[in-house]
């Protein structure tokens, strides 16, 4: 048997973002080593095994860039609330599904979504730089999205755009779509690129503000190439989230897109709070971003511990009304299956 090759042999060769994805971290207990806390910490009874227990279902991946902003010693640091697996995740909850969206009922194609007219979203992988607890696709079955016939990948859903002129926007999702290569992401935009009918290329994506280091200089050379269609949409939802790093990373891609937006969702414990979401409203903008939408909860199994009430939420929007110029106030929305879109609330 061949020994292994060192790790740090086997990831030279790789840019410095993926070498960071590497080694990034998968258990809760190094976790809260790193932010000086231990599972007692955390109070509602939470133990090292009932942290464990909840990576079973869904497993924890944290980039230690992200860690180094979150505070030491504090169990309620929204950043940490965000990534942290707990056992409260594995308790039951009326009305809280694997599937909250229905997407199965709109899958056209392995990878294609198509929800709304007009438009359709890409699975482009299952792989995220960061597990956030309260994701819609926790449970999202990335294997089904695979081909089977031998063909490359995406063929299948590209060919369902190609023949479809009313399609005129494609989201690329995931998983994220910024764990793919630069070499992939270049091919496939490129493809879509060549789809006459499409009239712009939507991106939504974490990993710029979980790990900047992604937005490299070829990912930018391949954003360059659809400059007049590309918007990008990134999720942050707590200013602290964006340090000098992000910050710059977002400056670059708000050089290389039509339109550079944010979209949050509204998460108990973490920004239910006026004061915290005009920050990170403000925090956009400094460095290019537009608030986009405020989500409310995707009701997905695991996360009712982020639900924020519908009235709580509302009050919160009218206080946003009143204390920010309109350009930097997020529509505050839900996803509601089988609607021909976002629902205001």
């Amino acid at each position: 048997m061949i020994a292994a090759e060192p790790l740090a042999r086997q990831t030279a060769e790789f840019p410095g973002w993926q070498r960071e994805l590497a080694e990034a971290v998968r258990d809760p207990i190094e976790l809260l080593d790193l932010v000086g806390l231990t599972p007692g910490q955390l109070g509602n009874g939470e133990s090292a095994a009932s942290l464990r227990e909840a990576c079973l279902q869904f497993p924890l991946r944290v980039p230690r860039s992200f860690i180094a902003r979150m505070r030491r010693g504090d169990p309620r640091d929204p950043l940490l609330r965000q990534v942290l697996a707990m056992g409260r995740e594995l308790l039951p909850a009326p009305g809280y599904t694997n599937d909250p969206l229905q997407e199965a009922d709109v899958r056209e194609a392995p990878g294609l979504l198509h929800k709304y007219s007009g438009r359709a979203l890409l699975i482009t992988t299952g792989a995220c730089a960061v597990h956030c607890r309260y994701c819609f696709r926790r449970h999202y079955d990335y294997a089904q999205e695979q081909p089977d016939d031998g063909l490359p990948r995406w063929s299948a859903a590209l060919s369902h755009v190609g023949a479809n002129p009313h399609i005129e926007e494609i989201i690329l999702s995931g998983g994220d779509p910024l764990s793919l290569s630069n070499p992939r992401l270049h091919g496939l935009l490129r493809d879509l690129n060549a789809l006459p009918q499409l009239q712009r290329i939507r991106i939504h994506t974490r990993t710029p503000i979980v790990l900047p280091s992604r937005v490299d200089q070829g990912l930018l050379d391949a954003f360059a190439n659809i400059r007049d269609k590309l918007v990008i949409v990134v999720h942050s939802n707590h200013a602290a989230e964006i340090d000098e790093d992000t910050g710059t990373a977002l400056r670059q891609l708000q050089s290389v897109s039509t339109a550079l937006l944010n979209q949050s969702v509204l998460l108990a414990g973490i920004n239910d709070d006026t004061s915290v979401l005009a920050q990170l409203s403000a925090r956009l903008f400094e460095f290019g971003a537009l608030p986009y939408y405020l989500h409310q909860l995707d009701p997905v199994a695991g996360a009712a511990h982020f639900a924020v009430p519908d009235e709580r939420a509302l009050a919160l929007a009218r206080e946003l009304n009143d204390c920010l110029p309109g350009y930097l106030v997020p529509r505050l929305v839900r996803e509601i299956p089988g609607k021909p879109s976002k629902t205001p609330l």
